[in-house]
């Protein structure tokens, strides 16, 4: 396992009654929080945003889809 900085440190994880439907990088947070609108209007009703840190992965906010307009 690497510990080094990944090129697209954000991920966002969408799920949709449990079900892992998506887990995708992007090299911003900007990036990532509009993925999670995007997914979030399409249909997943939760999305985990994972941010890279000090060698791994840390689960920075979890958005609802009742959070999102």
């Amino acid at each position: 396992m690497s510990t080094r900085k990944p090129t697209k440190p954000w991920r966002v994880i969408l799920t949709q009654r449990g079900i892992q439907l998506v887990e995708i990088d992007h090299t911003s947070e900007a990036k990532a929080y509009q993925h999670v609108r995007t997914g979030l209007q399409a249909g997943a009703d939760t999305a985990r945003v994972m941010q890279w840190e000090g060698g791994r992965w840390w689960h920075f906010e979890t958005v609802n889809a009742e959070d999102v307009q």
